[in-house]
């Protein structure tokens, strides 16, 4: 059980990687984000994750902020597998 916790903590901070350098691609394209080829990968990549976000956000949420919730998402699923691999896995000499 502690190996399947460890691969989907790295999975989920691969996932909020891919969040973050599409946040970034963004802020420095200087709004022609929609031109830069990086910025359209990391929207495919990153699709799934904001479209599940959307799915469970009322509808008070602008589109815009969705992949902003799904980052906030993430960080609370990564600090429940945090606690979760801490419970499964015994830190110090064995």
């Amino acid at each position: 059980m502690a190996s399947v916790v460890i691969v989907l903590k790295g999975l989920v901070e691969f996932a909020g990687l891919l969040l973050l350098a599409r946040g970034a691609v963004f802020l420095l394209s200087f709004g022609k984000h929609d031109q830069n080829p990086i910025y359209q990968i990391l929207v495919f990549l990153t699709r799934p994750l904001v479209r599940a976000a959307r799915a469970i956000t009322p509808s008070a949420v602008v589109d815009k902020h969705v992949a902003a919730v799904a980052l906030f998402l993430l960080f609370w699923i990564w600090v429940g597998l945090v606690f979760m691999k801490a419970a499964y896995v015994p830190v110090g000499p064995s």
